[in-house]
């Protein structure tokens, strides 16, 4: 048995206010779990985004997300869970006034890997891009692989 309090774990640099992950220090073996605080704005993910072998699920403790979906926007508030398969694209913002607080769960813990999409303002449409690490770390840009222009920057 592990038991952690979520508070004591450190947070890092990601598209939300608060990304707490929780996975390594409950030593969990087979899912991932992350705790978040969304400030309105922010998002669960750099952008537009699919796990190839990973399903994922939201709980929703606080506030409203919006998820943008395959099959449109869907609402998301306290209270509730919303599941998507390996496969499907997605991604949460939180369009409100309130903070949201979540937890995101990830089974099974490797994603398999990943395709993430971003509007590029260069390219004039949403193209495949990449997460890097700059300034030793301190914070992450996102990076369009069509023209190598950066979209988005995360401190």
């Amino acid at each position: 048995m592990d038991k952690i309090r979520i508070d004591d774990i450190e947070g890092r640099i990601d598209s939300a206010t608060v990304k707490r992950p929780l996975t390594d220090a409950i030593s969990a073996a087979n899912v991932a779990l992350n705790y978040y605080e969304l400030a309105p704005g922010d998002s669960f993910a750099y952008g537009y985004h699919t796990h190839e072998s990973q399903e994922e699920l939201f709980v929703i403790r606080e506030g409203r997300v919006t998820f943008e979906t395959e099959d449109g926007e869907v609402a998301v508030t306290a209270g509730e869970i919303i599941r998507f398969a390996p496969g499907e694209f997605q991604q949460g913002i939180n369009k409100g006034d309130e903070r949201v607080v979540a937890l995101a769960i990830g089974a099974p813990r490797e994603t398999g890997g990943s395709e993430l999409r971003r509007e590029c303002e260069a390219c004039g449409e949403r193209t495949p891009h990449t997460v890097e690490r700059v300034q030793d770390g301190r914070a992450k840009i996102t990076r369009c692989l069509e023209c190598g222009d950066e979209t988005g920057r995360f401190e």
